[in-house]
């Protein structure tokens, strides 16, 4: 009887154990910190308003939504509202690239032009004294790790010298924004098959330039697989991954869930972006051909975070399996020496990399990251078992909300 006890007991301890919550490590009043900046930046009118989403060891330890979502609509921020994340969207991006690398569909060094034939003979623009372009042959083919790493040379054609081409061709200020995409009526592999006709404004290899890089893998993604890049990233990456709010385009009986683009006026105060390219974008009702690889998801906090965690984890989350530890570690490691920064941070297969302590606030080494025109923003901190989402809407976005955030989050950490 004493050891059916016990066995009880023991049963009864387990079943406690299994139910209660890993102890966060992060200061429930030092988190009150959090709260209060968040709010502080809602009252003041910086922001209409904000998710933010805290995991570690994979369980969520801190999540608050405040503010508006739309607040000429009486709409409240809310954990299930849908933000665009823009740039956010290269990380998946590379993601489903890579996964094509493990298959042999795709090599790391291989020249894009196997695959967009416009770029078998790529060429780069240089600035002359008058301010004009002077047009020289590329030295070398534009590979797929110049692609992952932005060292490919190619910009969003916004240059003073390449403007007028790259408008001409429908690209650059032709585009919103540059990177914008959703309202193109033609699919994006057409789209960067033209722009492969168009200069460059570095040698490959030779700088880091921040551009269309992405938007040319989401095409690649598609030659290689044979399928379109929204279908691949939702067979092979949000459907395993139970992402079911991370889209391209979000469905018209859910534009209520999809936060209002606000901007920040001369005064600091939140103005409603207009509608169109440079605002509101066509997310909702725009033609669904264009399937932006850079800068075109639609997602949540829960969502990016799930997929950061799949990252943090070695490539597998849930019994789902997307890319193998290797290639996670090519990802968040460094593969572009000092092109990236000379500061401490370097730039991996898809993310913005932490090589120095202190070169992203209290980031530690080893952390990895980015964000989206829109404001948003993340970190993941393998070191602290953490991952950190702030998602906003905010374009252009003159507030300072990221770094104090980043820093409110790591100063709750006592551990």
């Amino acid at each position: 009887m004493l050891r059916n006890l016990w066995l009880l007991l023991a049963l009864t301890g387990l079943a406690f154990a299994q139910q209660s919550p890993a102890p966060a490590a992060l200061s429930a009043d030092r988190l009150t910190r959090l709260d209060r900046l968040l709010q502080q930046y809602v009252d003041q009118g910086q922001i209409a308003g904000a998710v933010a989403l805290v995991l570690r060891d994979g369980k969520p330890v801190y999540e608050r939504a405040v503010g508006w979502s739309d607040k000429e609509a009486g709409r409240k921020m809310t954990a299930r509202t849908i933000f665009r994340i823009a740039s956010q969207t290269k990380a998946i991006t590379s993601t489903a690239i890579l996964a094509l690398v493990e298959e042999g569909k795709i090599g790391i060094n291989e020249p894009v032009g196997n695959f967009i034939p416009t770029f078998k003979k790529t060429t780069v623009a240089l600035k002359d004294e008058s301010g004009g372009a002077k047009i020289v042959p590329a030295k070398r083919a534009i590979t797929i790790a110049d692609l992952l790493t932005h060292t490919a040379g190619i910009s969003y054609g916004r240059e003073l010298h390449i403007a007028p081409m790259y408008e001409a061709k429908g690209l650059g200020p032709a585009a919103g924004n540059g990177w914008y995409t959703a309202d193109k009526d033609e699919p994006v592999c057409d789209t960067m098959e033209r722009l492969g006709t168009l200069p460059f404004v570095s040698q490959p290899g030779e700088s880091f330039v921040y551009g269309y890089n992405t938007d040319i893998l989401g095409c690649v993604v598609e030659k290689a697989s044979g399928m379109p890049l929204d279908e691949f990233v939702r067979k092979r990456i949000t459907d395993p991954l139970g992402l079911k709010d991370t889209r391209f385009f979000v469905p018209p009986t859910e534009r209520d869930r999809l936060a209002a683009v606000y901007a920040s006026g001369t005064d600091g105060k939140i103005l409603r972006a207009p509608e169109g390219s440079k605002g509101q974008g066509s997310y909702v009702d725009g033609p669904r051909k264009s399937f932006a690889g850079g800068a075109g998801l639609t997602s949540t906090a829960r969502d990016y975070a799930r997929f950061l965690e799949m990252i943090r984890n070695g490539g597998a989350l849930g019994g789902a399996r997307i890319l193998a530890p290797r290639t996670v570690a090519l990802m968040t490691s460094n593969q572009s020496g000092n092109l990236h920064s000379t500061t401490g941070l370097g730039f991996g297969f898809g993310f913005q990399t932490v090589d120095r302590y202190g070169a992203s606030g209290m980031a530690a080494i080893g952390a990895f990251g980015w964000g989206g025109a829109y404001g948003t923003t993340y970190q993941v901190d393998p070191k602290s078992r953490m991952v950190i989402v702030l998602m906003i809407q905010m374009m252009p976005n003159a507030t300072d909300i990221q770094p104090k955030f980043m820093t409110s989050v790591y100063q709750s950490l006592v551990d």
